[in-house]
Formats: C-alpha cells, sequence, structure tokens
C-alpha cells in the first residue's frame, strides 16, 4: 500500500484481508473516514428499510383507483417534483450550509412517509392527498440526491471518489434489488401502512449520520454570491447550465452518459421481448422478471470487485469505453435466440455501467469547483432522472411502431428480427456509434486523466469552516482539485 493511500482503521474489515484479496473486491479504503462512514452506513439501512415505498405507492394507487393512469399520474407527478427540486436545491447548496440544507430534506422525506402511514392507516382513499404526497416524496428526494452528491467531495479526497462512489452505488442497486423483493413480501402480512412507517424510521438512520456531520458552509466565493443576489435564484440556475455548456470535457461526459441512457436502456421493451421472442407467459412471468433483475444483478456484481478498476487514473477514458461496451451488450441482447444469452448480456452491461457511472459522477465532482457544485449536481440528477424516462419513451413508441413485426418477424428463422429486438439492436448500435462520436470530438474525454494524490490525507477541518470538525471527520478543501489533462 502506497503512504498516499487511506489506511482503514482497524475496525474496518477491509484491514483484516490479505492485501491479495481485498484489493480486487470492495474498495472500502473511504470507511477509513468516520462522517463518510456513517452516512454510508446509515445508507445501507436506508436503501433496504427505506425503499418499501416503491412498492406501496404503486400499489396503494392501484387498489384504490382501479387503474393503472392513476400510477402513471403518480410517475409523472414524482418525475416533475424531483427535477424542480434537483434544479432549486442545486443552486442553494451553493449558497448554504449543506449539512442543514441534507438534515432538512431528510427530515422533509421522513414526514412524508409519516404522513403516507397515517392516511394508511386512517383508510384513506383519496387519491389527490396521495398525489400530494407523492410531490413532496420527489421535492425531498431531489434535494437529498442533489446535495449529496455535492457534500460527498468536501469529505472526501480527489483519489478516492471513485471508490466511495462505487460504495454509493453498490448499496443504491443492492436496495433497489432487496427492498422491492422484502416489500412484496411485507405487503400481505403487514398491510401497506407498516410499509411507510419502516421507510420513516429508516430515514432517521440517515437524519442522525448528517446532524454528526461537521459544517460545510460555502466557499468564501459563495457567501460573496448570495450577498449581492438574493431573490435571483432563477438567474443561478441558469448560471449552473451555462457553466455546463461551456465546459467541454462535462458537456462530453454528460453526452456520453445521456447515449448510453436514451439509446441503450430498452427496458420498455422487456415484457415484450418476453413474451413473444422468449416465450413468456401474457401478462408477465419469469422471463420477464429475469430480463429487469439481470441489470442490476451485473451492477451489484461490479461492485463487489470494485477494487480492480477504482485505483485507476485514466477516467475519461474507462467512461467511453465501458459506454461503448454497454451498447455492444445491448446488441447481443437483441440477437439473442435464447433467454439465458440475452441474460449475460443483460448481467454484462450492468457491469460495464457500474463502471460508467462511478467514474462519471467523479469526474464531474473532481472536475466542478465548489462554488458551483450544487448547481452541476443539480443538472447532473436532471439527466439522471430524465434519460430513462426519454428511453422508456423512445423505446415503447418504436416497439409501438414496429408492433406488426413481433407477429410477422423479418427472417422465417426462429423470430430473427422481431420488432422488438430491432428496436433493441438499433439502439445498441446508435450507442455505440454515438459514444465514438462524442470521444473524437471532444478529445478532452478520452485524455482526461485523474491527478496522482500529492499527500497523504488526513482529518482536519475545511479551510474556513467557522466550527471544528469532530475527531478523525476529513473535510476536504472548498476548491476542488481539478484533474490535468494529458495525451493518452
Amino acid at each position: 500500500m502506497s503512504a498516499t493511500t487511506v489506511r482503514p482503521p482497524r475496525s474496518s474489515t477491509c484491514s483484516s484481508r490479505p492485501a491479495s484479496v481485498w484489493a480486487f473486491t470492495v474498495d472500502c479504503r473511504p470507511l477509513a473516514i468516520p462522517a463518510f462512514r456513517r452516512m454510508w452506513a446509515a445508507s445501507v439501512i436506508c436503501a433496504v428499510g427505506g425503499s418499501f415505498s416503491v412498492v406501496a405507492v404503486p400499489t396503494q394507487l392501484f387498489t384504490v383507483t382501479g387503474s393503472s393512469a392513476a400510477v402513471g399520474a403518480a410517475a409523472g407527478v414524482s418525475f416533475a417534483a424531483l427535477v424542480a427540486a434537483a434544479v432549486w436545491s442545486g443552486a442553494l447548496a451553493d449558497l448554504t450550509d449543506r449539512r442543514t440544507m441534507l438534515l432538512a430534506a431528510d427530515l422533509g422525506l421522513a414526514l412524508t412517509y409519516a404522513a403516507l402511514w397515517l392516511q394508511a392507516v386512517l383508510g384513506g382513499r383519496s387519491v389527490p392527498v396521495l398525489l400530494v404526497a407523492v410531490a413532496f416524496q420527489g421535492l425531498t428526494y431531489g434535494t437529498v440526491l442533489t446535495t449529496t452528491g455535492a457534500t460527498v467531495p468536501r469529505l472526501v479526497p480527489a483519489e478516492l471518489l471513485p471508490a466511495a462512489n462505487g460504495l454509493s452505488s453498490l448499496v443504491r442497486y443492492g436496495g433497489s434489488i432487496l427492498g422491492p423483493m422484502l416489500a412484496g413480501v411485507l405487503v400481505p402480512v403487514a398491510g401497506l401502512g407498516t410499509l411507510y412507517l419502516f421507510d420513516a424510521v429508516a430515514l432517521l438512520a440517515v437524519v442522525w449520520a448528517v446532524a454528526m456531520l461537521p459544517p460545510l458552509p460555502p466557499p468564501a466565493a459563495g457567501t460573496k454570491d448570495a450577498a449581492g443576489t438574493a431573490g435571483a435564484a432563477g438567474s443561478r440556475m441558469l448560471a449552473g447550465f451555462r457553466y455546463l455548456a461551456t465546459d467541454r470535457l462535462l458537456v462530453a461526459v454528460l453526452a456520453v452518459d445521456l447515449a448510453a441512457m436514451v439509446f441503450g436502456m430498452p427496458s420498455a421493451l422487456f415484457p415484450e421481448l418476453a413474451r413473444h421472442v422468449f416465450g413468456g407467459t401474457a401478462g408477465g412471468g419469469t422471463e420477464t422478471g429475469l430480463l429487469y433483475a439481470a441489470y442490476p444483478a451485473g451492477v451489484f456484481a461490479a461492485g463487489l470487485l470494485s477494487g480492480t478498476f477504482t485505483r485507476a487514473r485514466r477516467h475519461g477514458a474507462l467512461v467511453a469505453g465501458a459506454a461503448v461496451a454497454w451498447g455492444i451488450a445491448v446488441v447481443f441482447v437483441g440477437l439473442a435466440a435464447e433467454l439465458w444469452i440475452a441474460l449475460a448480456a443483460l448481467v454484462l452491461g450492468g457491469a460495464v455501467n457500474f463502471v460508467l457511472s462511478t467514474f462519471r459522477t467523479t469526474i464531474i465532482q473532481a472536475h466542478t469547483g465548489d462554488a458551483v457544485r450544487g448547481r452541476v449536481q443539480g443538472a447532473l440528477t436532471v439527466v439522471l432522472v430524465g434519460g430513462p424516462q426519454i428511453a422508456n419513451l423512445l423505446h415503447g413508441s418504436a416497439g409501438a411502431a414496429l408492433h406488426g413485426l413481433t407477429s410477422a418477424p423479418l427472417h422465417d428463422t426462429a423470430g430473427v428480427l422481431s420488432g422488438p429486438r430491432v428496436v433493441i439492436c438499433a439502439g445498441g448500435l446508435l450507442t455505440v456509434v454515438s459514444v465514438t462520436a462524442i470521444a473524437w470530438a471532444i478529445p478532452d474525454l478520452r485524455r482526461y486523466i485523474a491527478p496522482a494524490p500529492a499527500t497523504a490525507p488526513g482529518p482536519g477541518p475545511v479551510a474556513g469552516l467557522t466550527s471544528p470538525a469532530l475527531p478523525g471527520d476529513r473535510v476536504s478543501p472548498a476548491p476542488a482539485n481539478r484533474a490535468r489533462a494529458g495525451r493518452g
């Protein structure tokens, strides 16, 4: 281990593993930083015990109305609220203490789940009340996502950001697998109201972890800006997008990510693919479930092996290469004649997407100055939330347009190139072509190299803090370390 590596404390599970083993499994070096460790441990609790509403809200809406349209309306309300919150909270995070913002947002989210629990216990059947609660859920969750993304670089040194983002993704995707499965088991046993209560209680762990953080005030530039632009939040939000648009590296990273999500995320076609290509039952079945589970399984598996790549420094090349690999995997999904081939391709695709998301987030966090990091994270949240929605719309529309081909294959050989498969293959090829074009047109991306750590990170307060950090907490200086661009 080099002198610049954060050595985990003796209580860390990493320290008990032989170097030849733990160097290639989960990279848990950021857990040596108490502030990050507390937040991560709380996120583990919340990822499973705080994700039950993902199942509970649609189930309650469908039970009350008997219509999937209500479920779709709730999804639209949540999406609009989340996007609005991401943009607004991004501007606010550059002006105020981020710990205070996180506390308010997490408490608001916990109160929203408590309100959902109360209405369920009282036998509430009002759709407008549920939609209002869903809107508050989107507002608070969007604020949490954006502010957390702007906070992590203040807690973790730049060289550990890939590992920190990998740990966060591992928990997020693990929770997305276990949480809904556990919720499905608990609904008939405990009832919907109890699931909401579990969510509210689980969030208290996050509230505790955030309350234990040191103060995270804005940098001096942000404070000065706040005094001169009171009431001009709208112009500040636009400034964040302008900052993104004028930075070639950030434009390239977000363009690659959007291309991979919009062109290469065919989940809207999985039910049709399972039914008409792999012989699944009408209305869903094992084949559909496996197709939806394969991608997150691949992401989770890659997270367990994050130590194999989180120490790499060619972050830009890894982002572009992972996006191209994802497009190729999608093509194999479309061409697969057997279900197991499609599942294997989705698992591999999930693994490379873990690499893509880890280094995409790392580049944006490390390359962005702290004075504008909140607004840039807000824009990133909009992209991350909006990309899959656009993908569902495009793939669903294209699949419907080729619906006639679903029952009449273009070739008479076991349904090769049926309707959904044409769309999936086209999306994968578009991903490969567009990502290659972006990497060629903007060489800043493929040449981007993360800086080598200069000194061993140690505990200490951030410059300009009004009160000392907790013992052992590390808060990196407000100005972000920008990576250098070199010839690749």
